[in-house]
């Protein structure tokens, strides 16, 4: 009987999971990627001083950082530090630099921000060309740097800029960190969310959620690992963005700017009231509120608040022209891709790709649809990445699995809705000719509609035909978001409440006390502080015309604590504050500068120093403006006298 002789071969060692390497990018790529960031660069560089100062509030600032490193340290609003902007100074930092550089003025300030955009473009790039390939990666970029709010917000001064390009390096770094399970490139992440938190605090972590259950499903290594690095990734964020909050409480108080905002000269105070929880559920929930005993109302004139809640809210509206035109076609594509990888291996790159753009998105959207406390159309930046993403990515898929027809019908379905609603859009527009209008309503339809029976015609038709009627309908897909960005760039926007398109004046930072003599007068003067008046947007416009540090009482909505009655009057016996602009009434004080006819900010609660003030020092009128001379107590009231140095 003949024997059988079998070998046993070991079992294999069961190793990790691996994502497979991506591709390197070619050369007509990198000719494609570049010109797309030389357009952008462009666009968004095209005539950027037409915007000026821009919002008042954060050039102060700013001008104070290219003035002194301690200003720059904080974000403080005056070069002599009585005071910070009420938000955190990372952004400052970058424009207080530049100014330093370059001395401060419109160009210094806001071409920083302008880089920002092509730096986000750059980024998102690089994340979808890694998840869906180097189309796709183009038609994110493409269509992030043809958002009407990106337009707008990267042309401008305000914090969100800074925030939004550090958010889509924390999802370019987790895409990177997916390819091999990278705890570094995640740790990475987590050092972005933490400088993008130093930009606008909390809202800049808003996309922490996703980036963590991205990485958790998809990180092609075993799941002690993946918990590991991400506890090493939050590690990174609490040192990135702790830092500072560690600084704002070893270093004295009494020789550093009051963090405006707060109501106990606290930094934490401010995150989690006035720019946290007020923020979400209202300013009476605040809890700074809580503890003064007193609420900030909402406001509801140009841009601020005024946007009813609720799922419509990010596409109606001022949010609908600036980020609504992709809003309803990205969610179509969210569902999309999760359908069409749904059997795909858990480390897919595709589907770990929709959960990260779709999970942002969704996040960050549905904070913003239910917001209870002030909020700006403009604070929409922080999903115009996603939602670029995310439809980018759920169009690639669709197009390569064109061989099928749902695909087809889902491409079609998905490039139909976002022509038809940016047609809607339109409809409400200013901006908008019948030509444009309808033209999006044509090409959109007929090229989407026509993707449908292309294959019909042959080899040819696929080869040919089908490219140029998803290029077409892309093409009316985007069209309406391009004419508000081209709008947008040609028309000058500032104040604190900015929008796209015509016109281009915000609420808030248009009107100021300044005028010719009282700005001599102060010019004259050599005190620390050469005037004092309520609320910083008053004191911003006056410090950017005289170049002066003026005191802010009560910071931004004149409601912060801060100089008390006795505070101040120290401050006038050392002849360190040297006029007082009475701006309105004890009760209703900048009223006038504010344009605040009802009281949406709040009283000022700083009416005690202005009855002080009134009782003990002559009047000085300049200009039409009431100034209290505060070193020279018992003079005659004079009207329009020739300044003298102080």
């Amino acid at each position: 009987m003949s024997g059988v002789t079998y070998t046993l071969r070991p079992l294999p060692v069961l190793a990790p999971e691996r994502a497979p390497r991506r591709a390197r990018i070619v050369t007509g790529d990198r000719v494609r990627l570049g010109l797309l960031l030389v357009g952008t660069a462009v666009l968004y560089l095209w005539n950027v001083t037409i915007n000026g100062m821009a919002n008042q509030y954060y050039a102060a600032a700013a001008q104070a950082g290219s003035r002194d490193w301690e200003a720059l340290l904080f974000g403080s609003l005056d070069a002599n530090n009585f005071i910070t902007v009420d938000k955190p100074p990372l952004s400052q930092w970058v424009m207080g630099l530049s100014g330093q550089l370059f001395g401060f003025g419109s160009a210094s300030m806001l071409v920083p921000e302008a880089l920002m955009a092509v730096g986000a473009v750059a980024l998102l790039y690089g994340a979808v060309r890694r998840i869906s390939g180097p189309g796709a990666g183009l038609l994110a970029g493409a269509t992030l740097a043809v958002t009407p709010v990106a337009v707008l917000m990267f042309r401008f001064n305000d914090p969100d800029a800074a925030m939004v390009l550090l958010m889509t390096a924390a999802a370019y770094c987790t895409v990177r960190s997916l390819e091999r399970g990278s705890g570094r490139w995640l740790a990475g992440a987590g050092v972005a969310l933490g400088f993008a938190f130093l930009a606008k605090m909390l809202e800049g972590a808003l996309v922490m959620p996703a980036l963590a259950s991205a990485y958790l499903v998809a990180a092609p290594i075993r799941l002690r690992a993946r918990l590991l690095h991400l506890l090493g990734a939050a590690a990174a964020f609490v040192l990135s963005a702790g830092w500072f909050v560690v600084l704002t409480m070893v270093w004295p108080a009494s020789s550093r700017p009051y963090i405006a905002g707060s109501t106990d000269n606290d930094f934490m105070n401010l995150v989690l009231g006035y720019n946290g929880v007020a923020r979400v559920l209202g300013h009476g929930h605040s809890v700074g509120s809580v503890i003064a005993g007193r609420e900030i109302g909402t406001a509801t004139i140009g841009g601020v608040g005024g946007h009813p809640q609720g799922l419509r809210r990010l596409v109606s509206g001022e949010f609908g022209f600036e980020i609504g035109w992709l809003v309803p076609a990205a969610l179509l594509a969210t569902v999309l891709t999760v359908a069409l990888r749904g059997r795909a291996p858990r480390t897919d790159p595709v589907r770990a790709g929709a959960v990260l753009f779709g999970g942002w998105f969704l996040v960050d959207g549905v904070v913003l649809s239910f917001m209870h406390g002030t909020i700006h159309a403009y604070y929409s930046l922080s999903i115009a990445p996603p939602v670029a993403a995310i439809f980018a990515i759920g169009v690639s898929q669709a197009w390569l699995r064109r061989e099928s027809l749902w695909s087809r019908i889902a491409l079609a379905v998905t490039l139909l809705t976002a022509g038809l609603w940016g047609w809607w859009l339109l409809g409400g527009s200013a901006v908008s000719s019948p030509v444009l209008r309808w033209g999006v309503f044509a090409v959109t339809t007929l090229a989407s509609t026509a993707l449908l029976w292309s294959w019909a015609r042959g080899r040819g038709g696929r080869r040919f035909v089908a490219p140029a009627l998803l290029t077409a309908a892309l093409v009316g897909a985007l069209g309406g978001p391009a004419a508000f960005s081209v709008a947008t760039v040609a028309t000058p926007h500032q104040g604190i409440g900015p929008s796209v398109g015509p016109p281009g004046r915000g609420y808030l930072g248009g009107r100021t006390l300044s005028n010719p003599r009282l700005d001599a007068l102060l010019e004259a003067t050599d005190t620390p502080w050469s005037a004092a008046v309520d609320r910083s947007t008053a004191a911003a416009g006056l410090e950017l015309a005289t170049g002066t540090a003026v005191m802010a009482i009560g910071g931004f909505s004149g409601t912060d604590p801060t100089p008390t009655l006795q505070q101040f009057q120290d401050d006038v016996a050392k002849h360190r504050v040297a006029y007082y602009l009475a701006t309105g009434s004890p009760a209703r004080t900048n009223d006038a500068v504010r344009g605040d006819k009802k009281g949406e900010f709040g009283p000022s609660v700083h009416s005690d120093i202005q009855r002080w003030v009134r009782s003990q020092f002559p009047a000085v009128t300049v200009g039409g403006v009431t100034a209290y001379d505060l070193l020279a107590p018992g003079r005659a009231g004079l009207s329009d006298e020739a300044p003298q140095q102080r």
